[in-house]
């Protein structure tokens, strides 16, 4: 059998009963979170744009934030440009990226359309979450290191799976959704930093509910499009780069959802920039520093991280969200980093570009990255008058494989995403509707609570 027949084999003999609890508590905090963000990310520019060129038809799936509803396929779209403009969606290990923002646009939206039960809707999450995963333990980490962009390239097959999942496809035509993402697998890192990166999960969702779409109707995909020589792995990775073994070695044996989970961002920047951000509160918190008081700031993270966050003099919003310096500023001077430091030209402001001056990194040497390993960041604060700082972390809070974030700080980052597009009745409905889920008939129980009122709508130009 072919890795694209192996996988959807798989997928199609997933139920809900197979998923254990765990699983289906970590795919909850999964939806609350992506579904959280992409309402705040919402009313960021590139989803107005989003909006605007794909929202000509009115459909069934709501655009997360507003109270306008267009068809699966754009609303997978719109909807997952919203939920990773902000760079504040969830993360895995072995994806190499944002395993939910891909998924779950597609997938409510197509769950919307066809009136699926929220059991439905968690069965098909997991499924679609261990075969992007699954894929991302074969080919990474070289895969991402040579330029792709994990969260689009693998992503996609993860929203075909879900969508599969959901549609009730057999075996023949979910391998055949799988092998139509080889072909509309995209997205390189040289366009982070830009509208272009939320476009790839934007573009990933929308082109894995197509597969599905298509599939389901007879269209044909080769049976070894992954592994044929001119295939998916070989085109992407390349001879001696992957790893099928890996890719099959399991299934749901844990789940990847609830082993090593979903890591769920404090901070709405770059993945690879949160623990030097918990590193830095922690340091000026402890030590009482304060900006007139330091001379340098050194920070260390590893070389893969670093790659694509050393932005010394990011150029926009969303570039500073991938610049370690600009993060690692604000942190030094406001003890936080929050949405509003990346609102409009936020990210200009003088005190902060005076205080990145201060701020230089490097990676870290090898000795300690084998010893602390990749999530690993420390900082050496060298004050006015001679004294120095130490702090370091090996992982951000909320990023420790199998411990979801403390509840009051994934309740407190819920609000802080939504409180400018729903009414406090609407958070306390949609909040405990998620808590619920596996006993919604009609997902449309849930996302009706999505619905920006009138007034709120209004604020958000489409």
């Amino acid at each position: 059998m072919t890795l694209a027949g192996e996988l959807a084999a798989r997928i199609v003999a997933t139920s809900f009963d197979q998923v254990t609890l765990q699983a289906k508590q970590y795919a909850k905090i999964g939806l609350l979170d992506t579904m959280a963000v992409g309402i705040a990310g919402s009313s960021d520019e590139a989803a107005v744009i989003a909006r605007r060129v794909m929202g000509a038809s009115a459909g069934p799936a709501l655009v997360w934030g507003t109270a306008k509803r267009l068809g699966s396929l754009e609303a997978a779209f719109v909807n997952g440009v919203a939920a990773n403009v902000l760079d504040f969606d969830d993360c895995t290990d072995n994806l190499g990226g944002h395993p939910s923002s891909p998924i779950l646009p597609a997938l409510i939206g197509l769950a919307e359309e066809r009136g699926a039960s929220g059991r439905e809707v968690l069965t098909a999450y997991v499924a679609g979450f261990e075969t992007e995963t699954c894929l991302g333990r074969g080919v990474n980490f070289h895969h991402y290191e040579k330029g792709w962009h994990p969260t689009s390239t693998l992503g996609v097959f993860g929203a075909a799976a879900a969508c599969a999942k959901l549609m009730e496809l057999g075996e023949e035509q979910t391998m055949r959704a799988l092998a139509l993402c080889a072909s509309l697998a995209a997205g390189v890192k040289s366009n982070l930093g830009s509208m272009a990166k939320p476009m790839h999960v934007g573009q990933c969702s929308r082109n894995g509910l197509l597969a599905a779409q298509l599939a389901a109707e007879g269209f044909t995909g080769n049976a070894d499009a992954l592994e044929h020589h001119q295939g998916f792995l070989e085109v992407f990775n390349g001879s001696g780069n992957y790893d099928i073994d890996r890719i099959l070695a399991k299934w749901g044996t844990p789940w990847d959802i609830e082993m090593p989970g979903i890591a769920i961002k404090q901070y709405p920047c770059c993945l690879s920039t949160q623990a030097v951000v918990d590193a830095m509160i922690e340091l000026t918190r402890d030590h009482d520093v304060l900006l007139g008081h330091v001379a340098r700031v050194d920070a260390r993270i590893s070389a893969r991280r670093l790659e694509h966050t050393n932005r010394p003099t990011p150029r926009s919003a969303l570039d500073a969200k991938l610049s370690a310096q600009y993060v690692i500023a604000r942190a030094l001077v406001n003890r936080e980093v929050t949405l509003l430091h990346f609102e409009k030209d936020n990210y200009q402001d003088a005190v902060i570009q005076q205080a990145m001056t201060l701020v230089h990194v490097v990676p870290l040497d090898a000795q300690t990255l084998t010893r602390e390993g990749d999530f690993f960041a420390d900082i050496k604060v060298t004050l006015k008058d001679g004294r120095t700082v130490l702090g370091c972390i090996e992982r951000p809070a909320g990023h420790y494989a199998g411990v979801p974030l403390a509840p009051d700080k994934l309740r407190a980052k819920f609000e802080a995403c939504t409180r400018q597009h729903l009414g406090r009745q609407q958070m306390d409905d949609f909040y405990a509707a998620v808590q619920s889920l596996d006993l919604i008939d009609n997902i449309r129980e849930l996302t009706n609570h999505m619905v920006a009122a009138p007034a709120r709508a209004g604020e958000v130009t489409d």
